[in-house]
């Protein structure tokens, strides 16, 4: 296979980074479009209509008597088959709940504001951290049960059908199962019950919130006005105490989860046989409320639809295919959220009033109630007042953004505005992907839905065609005044400073008006490649960089003309090492498991290293021979795969490097995708191996250890205990530039299901048994459209079903362990035939 060269894939952007810079990223292309750029006169070009979407023919209700065909096929993954999208819906929460309905139904339970009904005021028991009742006050406050409630009635017709199919057949399971035979650690639990669609809206509807106001429980909890006690009050004559200690709430991570992807769609000038290809590697947690499941979909004579959801996910698919497009989505940079800069009323010794354009304006109480048990058989009621001001609910964060501090000169206090407080059109969104005939058919769709919630999209369809657009909920707030903040060096500063945009709100004019539009989103179309690896959109394609001459629109979509991340590299490189695609290759390309920095500095490290030799290098107080920890790497092929050499020494090294970078050539944005490159400061560089070796010592692998020896999984067993059975792992990580990613989740896996950790040592990934894995590659695919259908292989890592007891616990990440590769997706009713191990149909008269 002859690769391209870098020239002729990246001509344009050489011949243009020849230019000066205000033409060197420039968005025409000639094989592709993407943003408009301004007129020469500086005017804005008027928007184009907005094409109109209406969702292809299908049936939402069910004639008749629901019910729906269950095939389970390899692996155990179902194919459903009903008479509409209700049946549809039906079928898959019965066949979800069999593999995974404890996650589900802990997900109901949190967003309905009744874990503290359930198990107590704390997350861990007796711990005193009050996080059920933060969790439970917190999304009460926000009100999603209220908006599901509200709004329900304003649902898509197709969106109703899909939550009340779900409903039911999630309630049709229980019936048939009995809560005592379900999936322990959940079986007999009193927590475990029927639910209503609502509830799926509600949960719907809290998962928009998890890139935004989720991860801000704590700061709205604590958001009172100064003086005044945060703390729940019991109702009536009980007492409750609240240890919770408000100065340890800090400023939230945008992205606790470390969720990240990488996602290919290649088109007709790429392909081998000239139609569309697409890649899908989400990178997410293996255990909780984010594990992917798979399954296909059939509505005989109007969709037919193969691919895998995260949990709950009322009966469409989030990233597969059907006949016609393939799609994958990316974690995208963009702001789902701004925190808004309230200006009080100085005049006001409350801190209740707030002044917008010099009106005074007041903020407003709202008081909720939770049940919380106390013991067996026994429970009282807490009773506290949150606030909201007309841009969103209150928060505090403690010496940051604390309620009546000084802010540049201003006595401020801070609410949010998160974009997807409320998002009715999820569902909606996804239906619509799945039902799509083309990339026109996608983009009318994106014009008239931003369902997507935090997700670049990555589309290829049948001709050949590909298409890129970032799909997150984006505050809307004007771009002249996103304009003017660009030169305020007070804005600036804090922006730089804060993992979020802080917008003053001493202007209407600075008030979000919904979400962006997708014709003002970043967006690109083409026939040769769009790609991400979690960078921002601007090298989606470097031929074609989405930078428009006026960036005013695109300030909180993230950064443009920025450092690209190791594994954006890695996936770029493989890119240009491709042409007359095959699916072999795209597979190859996935699970080769290479690692750029390695690619990239190897050898000057080995030079560093040799040249050193045994002399010992001092560190921290230790004198490490590092000597051992250079032959063990000549040993290493470069790779992260089981039987490779020294491929841990190495990722300690990067693990080191990234604190503290020695690039002989730093960045430059005129070369993103080959700098920074080099070694620099040798001295360092040795302190940097040498603090490897002082990790590795920690443990007990030997420095020439194979990799498949270090790294692996294990699950835990329902009481949470380590199963003891650790399966070797291949496979890479962001920190040495991998592609094919794993990873050692954090302590939060946004469910209260028991599982274990091992604490990593200090400065690394690594925990004294090795690297344990439990997040990373999950839902992986490759696949290409053909004359006769499309074609694709994937994998779910760590398998189809959460429940021990299940033949398809363990049998997909047991096939992984023994060799990074895929199997066979079954499209065709034949092959789905052929490959069949049960049938049942549930509902109608079963």
């Amino acid at each position: 296979m002859k690769p391209l060269s870098n020239l002729t894939r990246y001509g344009l952007l050489a011949a243009a980074c020849s230019l000066a810079l205000t033409g060197c990223f420039s968005s025409s292309s000639s094989s592709g479009t993407s943003l408009p750029t301004n007129p020469p006169d500086g005017g804005t070009p008027p928007p184009p209509p907005r094409p109109s979407y209406s969702f292809p023919a299908v049936t939402t209700f069910a004639p008749g008597e629901v019910s729906a065909e269950i095939r389970r096929t390899d692996f155990g993954v179902p194919y459903i088959t009903a008479d509409s999208l209700e049946g549809i819906a039906y079928g898959t929460a019965y066949a979800f709940a069999e593999d995974n309905i404890c996650i589900l139904a802990d997900q109901i339970v949190r967003f309905n504001s009744q874990r503290s009904a359930f198990f107590g005021p704390d997350a861990v028991l007796g711990s005193g951290d009050s996080a059920n009742v933060i969790n439970d006050l917190t999304y009460k406050a926000l009100g999603i049960r209220e908006l599901a409630e509200s709004n329900y009635s304003s649902l898509s017709e197709h969106s109703r059908a899909l939550v009340e199919g779900y409903a039911a057949g999630y309630n049709q399971y229980l019936t048939d199962t009995g809560v005592a035979n379900i999936a322990p650690p959940c079986a007999g639990m009193p927590w475990i019950q029927p639910i209503e669609p609502v509830d799926m809206l509600v949960y719907a509807l809290g998962v928009a919130l998890l890139p935004g106001a989720a991860n801000f429980l704590e700061p709205l909890f604590i958001g009172t006005p100064p003086g005044v006690d945060f703390a729940p009050q019991p109702v009536g004559a009980s007492s409750f105490d609240m240890n919770f200690d408000a100065a340890s709430v800090g400023i939230p991570e945008t992205n606790p989860s470390d969720l990240g992807s990488n996602g290919w769609a290649l088109g007709s000038d790429m392909t081998e046989n000239g139609q569309g290809m697409l890649l899908a590697n989400p990178h997410f947690p293996h255990v909780g409320n984010q594990r992917f499941w798979r399954f296909g979909i059939e509505i005989p004579g109007e969709m037919k639809v193969v691919g895998g959801s995260l949990s709950g996910m009322p009966g469409v698919v989030n990233i597969g295919f059907n006949e016609n497009i393939a799609w994958t989505h990316t974690f995208s940079t963009a702001e789902r959220f701004v925190v808004y800069q309230l200006h009080l009323d100085p005049s006001d010794a409350s801190g209740m009033t707030y002044l917008v354009d010099g009106e005074r304006r007041q903020i407003q109480e709202k008081t909720v109630q939770i049940q919380v048990a106390t013991g067996p058989g026994s429970s009282i009621t807490l009773e506290k007042t949150f606030y909201h001001s007309s841009f969103g609910p209150m928060l505090s964060i403690p010496g940051a953004f604390q309620w009546g501090m000084d802010l540049v000169g201003t006595k401020s206090a801070f609410a949010l505005y998160d974009a997807n407080l409320p998002n009715f059109d999820i569902l909606d969104h996804w239906l619509g992907l799945n039902l799509a005939s083309d990339i026109d058919e996608v983009e009318r769709l994106f014009y008239n839905k931003t369902g997507l919630i935090f997700n670049n999209a990555m589309v290829a369809d049948r001709h050949g065609d590909v298409f890129f657009a970032d799909g997150s909920s984006v505050p809307d707030i004007d771009p002249e005044a996103l304009a003017d903040l660009r030169t305020d060096l007070a804005f600036l500063a804090i922006r730089g400073q804060a993992p979020f945009t802080l917008i003053p709100a001493n202007s209407e004019r600075f008030r979000a008006q919904g979400v962006v539009p997708h014709e003002r989103a970043p967006r690109l179309r083409r026939t040769d490649f769009v790609q991400n690896s979690n960078n921002s959109y601007w090298l989606t394609n470097p031929a074609a960089p989405i930078i428009t001459d006026d960036e005013k629109d695109l300030l909180l979509f993230g950064p443009a003309l920025d450092q690209q991340t190791l594994r954006s590299r890695m996936g770029q490189k493989k890119l240009t090492e491709l042409s007359a695609v095959t699916l072999a290759d795209l597979e190859e390309a996935l699970l080769s498991n290479r690692a750029y920095f390695g690619e990239e500095i190897l050898a000057d490290l080995l030079a560093i290293c040799s040249a050193h030799g045994e002399t010992p290098v001092t560190v921290d107080g230790h004198d490490v021979n590092v000597a051992p920890a250079c032959s063990a790497l000549s040993q290493w092929d470069g790779r992260m795969n089981k039987e490779s050499v020294g491929a841990h020494v190495f990722r300690e090294f990067a693990q080191q490097f990234n604190r503290n970078p020695q690039w002989a050539v730093p960045y430059n944005r005129m070369q993103p995708l080959t700098t920074p490159n080099g070694l620099a400061n040798p001295p360092v560089i040795l302190q940097h191996l040498a603090r490897a070796v002082l990790t590795i010592a920690q443990t007990p692998f030997a420095l020439d250890a194979q990799f498949g020896d270090v790294q692996f999984v294990e699950r835990s067993l329902p009481n949470g205990q380590p199963s003891g059975m650790r399966l070797p792992w291949g496979g890479a990580n962001n920190i040495e530039g991998g592609f094919n990613v794993f990873a050692s989740q954090g302590a939060q896996d946004g469910t209260l299901l028991p599982r274990h950790r091992y604490p990593s040592l200090p400065g690394s990934q690594m925990t004294e048994h090795g690297y344990h894995i439990t997040s990373g590659s999950s839902w992986m695919f490759v696949m290409r459209f053909t004359e006769d259908g499309p074609e694709g292989r994937g994998l779910l890592t760590y398998s189809q079903s959460s429940d021990i007891r299940s033949p398809h616990y363990l049998d997909q990440t047991e096939f992984y362990s023994e060799q990074p590769r895929l199997a066979p997706i079954w499209f065709h009713r034949e092959d789905i035939e052929a490959n069949t191990l049960s049938v049942r149909v549930v509902g109608g008269d079963e």
